[in-house]
C-alpha cells in the first residue's frame, strides 16, 4: 500500500490506473537510506567514519583528522569504467551511417561512459528513448534515483511499465509514465498525480531499457563496490590507528626522576620544562636523572594495510599495481599484461550485458523512426580492446591477420579506427585507385598493327629474350 507525495488515495494489488502504477514506481525509486546512496559515498570519497580504536583518541584527533581521506573505491570502479567504450554497432547489409548518426546526435561518445559509472556504481541504470519536436529519436540517460520500472511477469527484460520523477531547479517535479498502450504526463508543479494527460503511445513499447551490473537470474542488480566496501572500512581503521600513533606515539617521549615537582598557586604541578621547544634540560639535583621512551613503530600499520588492499585487489579483480602496493621492483611490461588478464575478463563480460542494452536502444531509435531496422536482432555492438597493449604488440598482431587473409576493414576496426575514419579511409582508396588509373593511361602503350587485334596472349616485353632463348634451347 502506497501513498504518493499530495495524495491520500491507496490501492492494494496490480495497478490498473495511471495515477496507481505513478504509486506504484514510485515506491521503487531508491529513497535516502538506500545502499545505492552508500556506495556513491565510498565511490566519492565522502565516507570517512573517523574510527577510532578508544573515545579518547576520538576526543582528541578527531578535528586533527577531519577532512583526510584514503579511499580505492573510486579506482575500482574507474579501472572497469575506463576500458568499456562502445565503438560502433554492425548490422549485416548495413553502412551504420545511421547508428552514428542516432549515437552523435544524443552526444552519447561522452554519456554512455556515465551510464556504465552509474550502473557499476549503483548496480542498476536507465535509458530513455523518444522523438523529439522533429520525430527524431534522442536518448536520454537517466540514473536510477529518478526511475522506477516494472517487468511483465516471467521476463527478464521486457518491461510492462516504467516511470520518472524529475525535479526542476524550483522544486517543481514532473512525472512521466510510459506503458505499452500509453504514455501518461504530469506537468511540473502539479502534485495530483490524477491530473495528468493520456496520449497513445506510437512505438507501442516502454521505450526504456535498463542497464544493470552483475545480473543474476531472480535478483537484485548488485554495486561494483558491495564486496570492497567492508575491506575499505577496514582500511580506514588501521590508517587511523596509524595517524593517531603518528601524533600520540610517534615522537620520543622525554622523562625525569629525581626532580622535585613544582606546583601552581592551586596546586596544580608545572612543567619543569618545553620539551617541544627546549634544547638544552639541566637540572641541579644530582639524583634527578633523564631518558625518554621508544617512539612507536609504524611498520606493523603499513604491512596491515597492504595486506588489506591486497585482499581488496583480489575481491574486486583490480591488479594490485593499481593501488601501488609495496613491491621490491617494478612489474615488466609482460607481467602487468598478465596480472591485468582478471580485469580484462572481468570488463568483457560486462561488456555482455551492456552491449545487449545498448542494441536494444538503437533498435528503440529505428522505432522511432519507423525502420524496419527496429527489428534488427541480428545488431552486436563494437567496442573498444580493453587489453591495453604497444601499439607495435597491436600493429604486429594485426599484421599477422593480414597474411591470413583476414580482410582489410575488419583490420582497421581492430586496430582502433572509428567508423568515420574508416569510411574516410573508403574515400580516400577509391581517390587512389582513380589516380593510378590516371597514371596508368598516361604511360606509353606498344603500338598496334592496322586492323589487328591485340593479343592478349603475348608475353610481356621484357620476357622476349627468355621465350627465343628457350626456342633455341629446344632445337636439336
Amino acid at each position: 500500500m502506497i501513498v504518493p507525495p499530495g495524495s491520500h488515495t491507496a490501492f492494494i494489488g496490480r495497478p490498473e490506473t495511471p495515477d496507481q502504477w505513478l504509486m506504484y514506481l514510485y515506491g521503487r525509486v531508491p529513497g535516502p537510506l538506500h545502499e545505492s546512496h552508500k556506495f556513491s559515498k565510498y565511490y566519492e570519497g565522502e565516507q570517512q567514519k573517523l574510527a577510532f580504536s578508544q573515545i579518547r583518541y576520538k576526543a582528541a584527533f578527531a578535528s586533527v583528522f577531519s577532512e583526510w581521506r584514503d579511499n580505492f573505491c573510486g579506482t575500482i570502479v574507474d579501472s572497469t569504467n575506463e576500458r568499456l567504450h562502445v565503438d560502433s554497432f554492425r548490422i549485416p547489409d548495413d553502412d551504420g551511417k545511421d547508428t552514428r548518426r542516432f549515437w552523435q546526435q544524443s552526444s552519447m561518445d561522452a554519456y554512455a561512459s556515465s551510464v556504465h559509472l552509474e550502473a557499476l556504481i549503483t548496480g542498476i541504470a536507465y535509458v530513455v528513448v523518444w522523438a523529439d519536436a522533429k520525430g527524431e529519436p534522442t536518448i536520454t540517460p537517466v540514473p536510477s534515483s529518478r526511475m522506477a520500472v516494472s517487468y511483465k511477469p516471467g521476463s527478464l527484460w521486457e518491461l510492462e511499465a516504467a516511470a520518472r520523477f524529475e525535479m526542476d531547479a524550483w522544486g517543481r517535479q514532473q512525472v512521466t509514465l510510459w506503458t505499452e498502450e500509453y504514455v501518461y504526463e504530469v506537468a511540473y508543479g502539479e502534485i495530483d498525480w490524477e491530473k495528468g494527460e493520456s496520449n497513445p503511445n506510437p512505438l507501442g513499447i516502454v521505450p526504456v531499457v535498463p542497464f544493470e551490473n552483475r545480473t543474476r537470474l531472480g535478483m537484485d542488480p548488485v554495486s561494483e563496490l558491495a564486496n570492497c566496501v567492508p575491506i575499505q572500512d577496514a582500511i580506514n581503521k588501521t590508517t587511523m590507528d596509524a595517524l593517531t600513533a603518528s601524533e600520540f606515539a610517534a615522537f620520543p617521549q622525554r622523562f625525569v626522576t629525581g626532580l622535585e615537582i613544582q606546583e601552581d598557586k592551586n596546586g596544580n604541578p608545572v612543567e619543569p620544562y618545553n620539551v617541544g621547544q627546549d634544547k638544552l634540560l639541566q637540572a641541579e639535583d644530582p639524583n634527578a636523572k633523564f631518558g625518554s621512551f621508544a617512539a612507536a613503530d609504524l611498520k606493523n600499520y603499513v604491512t596491515l594495510v597492504d595486506m588489506l588492499v591486497q585482499h581488496l585487489a583480489t575481491v574486486s579483480r583490480v591488479p594490485s599495481h593499481y593501488f601501488l602496493v609495496n613491491t621490491t621492483t617494478a612489474p615488466s611490461g609482460e607481467a602487468i599484461i598478465s596480472a591485468e588478464a582478471g580485469l580484462v575478463a572481468k570488463v568483457k563480460e560486462r561488456m555482455l550485458h551492456f552491449g545487449e542494452a545498448w542494441e536494444r536502444v538503437i533498435r528503440l531509435c529505428f522505432a522511432v523512426k519507423n525502420d524496419k531496422r527496429k527489428n534488427a536482432f541480428e545488431m552486436e555492438t563494437r567496442w573498444a580492446d580493453p587489453e591495453y597493449r604497444t601499439e607495435a604488440q597491436h600493429v604486429d598482431a594485426l599484421l599477422k591477420m593480414k597474411q591470413l587473409d583476414v580482410p582489410l576493414e575488419f583490420l582497421w576496426r581492430e586496430a582502433g579506427f572509428s567508423d568515420t575514419q574508416i569510411s574516410s579511409f573508403r574515400e580516400m582508396r577509391k581517390e587512389d585507385a582513380k589516380a593510378q588509373a590516371e597514371i596508368q593511361k598516361l604511360m606509353p602503350q606498344p603500338p598496334e598493327q592496322p586492323g589487328q587485334a591485340p593479343d592478349h596472349n603475348k608475353p610481356p616485353q621484357g620476357n622476349s629474350g627468355n621465350a627465343n632463348r628457350k626456342i633455341h634451347e629446344a632445337k636439336p
